[in-house]
């Protein structure tokens, strides 16, 4: 049976929920429905895929499992913040001891708003912030000189020149705009552009960066699939070359991001790799890799200091999505990395606290 609509306080009861800015909580709340279950009624069952999160509003569940486990959810608790029973398949079956009212959620949906949530202040890479700005006509040797080209094939890269298209721009043009779906993958050839953040504040914008000869941007939409949580504006007449998304996918992103399976990260960690954990800090302590590190991932670029890099990195989140953004940034800052295929909610056997 569905319930009423939800607001935004309703849901900052859950985590990670509250960790949403309020403009893309307040989109979630639109989308989504609370539902109510009859006592003993199955919630879900054991074995079950589906890709569904789930909340508990009201009322007590009862989870059991083949193993003989028997544990009991109650709506308010602090277990009740966390998903019930996020991981797939499902290690429990939740049956309704009573009445319950629920949210169910496409985990798939959640996950792009998080990501979406988290990518940072803005969607820019300084490709060489200490040198100076290159001559118009350098800006592919910039571009093969930075550490993200490095671990490209180099047919590959002979490719991404040949793929890339030239875009002539005007003072006032707005290259991309936040909030619209990401296109293009943007290096810039000539002039200068400004990067501003719409916020519920200042619908104008804050300037958050301006780029020039040889900068790069766009790309963390593309690979996140989400949408563009910056817009670019030109200050001066210049040009761009662009990158399609697909071609980027194939010729940028894939080279560089190298998955592995849980079995293959746990050797990798046990040979002195670390697992690097890009999820919320709430998201995280509900459980984790043992000896695991957490850098949410809009914090990453904050926090590089902080890693080794002699080390190798293992990094993951719930799904793969946000750890394979996570991913691409360090490797542009010339840091190993390998990604979890899957994520944490889909690995077979885990060894963490829980």
């Amino acid at each position: 049976m569905t319930g009423s609509p939800l607001t935004i306080e309703s849901l900052r009861r859950f985590t990670p929920l509250d960790s949403l800015k309020r403009e893309n909580i307040a989109a979630l709340a639109k989308k989504i429905q609370s539902h109510q279950l009859d006592a003993g009624k199955n919630l879900f069952k054991e074995g079950d895929s589906d890709r569904r999160t789930f909340y508990l509003l009201n009322g007590t569940l009862q989870l059991t499992n083949q193993d003989g486990g028997l544990k009991t959810v109650r709506a308010g608790s602090d277990e009740a913040r966390n998903p019930i029973s996020a991981m797939l398949p499902r290690r429990w079956t939740a049956r309704a001891v009573d009445r319950v009212e629920y949210i169910s959620i496409d985990t798939d949906l959640l996950d792009v708003m998080l990501t979406w949530d988290q990518t940072g202040s803005y969607e820019v890479h300084d490709l060489n912030t200490t040198q100076t700005a290159p001559a118009p006509d350098d800006w592919m040797t910039t571009l093969l000189q930075t550490k993200a080209f490095h671990r490209v094939p180099p047919a590959n890269i002979q490719a991404v020149f040949m793929r890339m298209q030239k875009v002539s721009c005007n003072a006032g043009d707005v290259v991309i705009k936040q909030g619209d779906e990401g296109d293009y993958f943007y290096a810039s050839t000539r002039g200068r552009c400004s990067v501003t953040r719409e916020t519920p504040l200042n619908k104008e914008g804050i300037k958050l960066a301006e780029l020039g000869v040889g900068d790069t941007f766009g790309e963390e939409a593309l690979i996140s699939e989400t949408r563009r949580n910056a817009t670019v504006t030109m200050l001066t007449e210049g040009s761009l070359m662009r990158l399609g998304k697909d071609d980027f996918r194939t010729l940028l992103n894939e080279p560089m991001l190298d998955w592995v399976s849980h079995q293959e990260a746990k050797q990798i960690v046990t040979r002195g790799g670390k697992w690097l954990d890009v999820r919320l800090p709430s998201e995280f302590e509900a459980f984790h890799e043992a000896n695991a590190i957490n850098i949410p991932l809009y914090f990453i670029r904050l926090k590089l200091g902080t890693l080794d890099p002699s080390l190798t990195y293992v990094v993951c989140c719930d799904t793969g999505r946000r750890s394979s953004a996570g991913a691409f940034i360090l490797n542009e800052r010339g840091f190993d990395t390998r990604v979890l295929r899957g994520g944490l909610n889909t690995t077979d056997k885990r060894s963490g606290t829980y």
